[in-house]
């Protein structure tokens, strides 16, 4: 449902890493509108403006090893 935001990470990630890295960011529409420090934090305050399923939060940094995961549900942090 959000591969068009996935696929601008993807595709701009580089750069988003150099500017975000570490930070969690949120994109819409193939825009970043949003970083945050924490997963929490970013999800608590996107829900706020924008529709949830809308909205991808995807941690930046470099390499394959943080690329987000689809959560069908409510929502639980630990």
């Amino acid at each position: 449902m959000l591969e068009k935001e996935f696929e601008y990470y993807l595709g701009n990630q580089d750069k988003l890493v150099k500017k975000y890295n570490g930070r969690f960011i949120v994109i819409v529409d193939e825009n970043v509108v949003g970083d945050y420090e924490s997963m929490e934090q970013a999800y608590f305050r996107s829900q706020e403006k924008y529709q949830l399923g809308t909205f991808l939060i995807q941690k930046c940094s470099a390499g394959d090893k943080d690329y987000t995961a689809t959560i069908h549900g409510g929502v639980r942090f630990a």
